[in-house]
């Protein structure tokens, strides 16, 4: 599995926004979308491409385009809807899928509960959007039910991530899917008691969207 931290002053910036608790829930979100957008830069650095003849307004030329088929963008609900909007505005084009995990805050392990994906995933190129990746059991699940599918070239972006859940997820990943990329906007220090990441930003889906009782 290939990591990349993306080591940018704007992350940064906006990282440390994001961390502060006294940030309300519509600026995390403008947040969320703005360092989604620049992470997605980092992502999409190998997005495949084919060649497309144009004519300029002086000339022919060559340029290129996103191949076929379409990569396709798989938000984890529901923390990862917060980061939709910001990898749509870099690939317009793509298809969007969903996945629905949670995890149970007992035994830290992902349960799936919803699906709106292409029963076949071969030789898709696939974006999975997921806030924190802490113990790492939800992205590995993830991972894992997209392989299943036929997946084989798969990039994970997250916002913040702990070691620990790295550790599993090249665990979990290292003889299920050919190609995985990890990318980042920190790894924090460490996991707590409670499966959270230390100093991290607390329960992203909570923050993007308030608490639902």
């Amino acid at each position: 599995m290939r990591v990349i931290v993306a080591d940018h002053p704007l992350i940064k910036h906006k990282l440390t926004y994001l961390r502060d608790k006294k940030t309300d829930s519509p600026t995390f979100r403008r947040l969320a979308e703005e360092l989604m957008t620049l992470l997605a830069y980092e992502a999409t650095r190998d997005v495949r491409v084919e060649p497309k003849d144009i004519e300029t307004p002086v000339a022919p030329a060559t340029g290129i385009r996103l191949a076929t088929p379409k990569p396709l963008i798989v938000p984890i609900l529901r923390a990862g809807l917060g980061m939709l909007e910001g990898m749509t505005r870099l690939l317009p084009s793509a298809e969007v899928g969903f996945l629905g995990m949670v995890r149970n805050e007992k035994t830290l392990e992902p349960t799936t509960y919803a699906n709106r994906l292409p029963d076949d995933l071969t030789d898709r190129q696939v974006f999975i959007l997921d806030p924190m990746l802490a113990t790492g059991g939800s992205l590995a699940g993830a991972i894992g039910f997209l392989a299943d599918r036929g997946a084989r070239d798969i990039t994970a972006v997250c916002l913040l991530a702990a070691p620990e859940g790295i550790e599993r997820l090249r665990e979990a990943t290292s003889t299920v899917v050919p190609q995985v990329t990890l990318v980042v906007g920190a790894v924090d220090e460490r996991l707590n008691e409670h499966g959270y990441i230390v100093p991290g930003l607390g329960d992203a889906g909570d923050r993007l969207y308030g608490l639902v009782d």
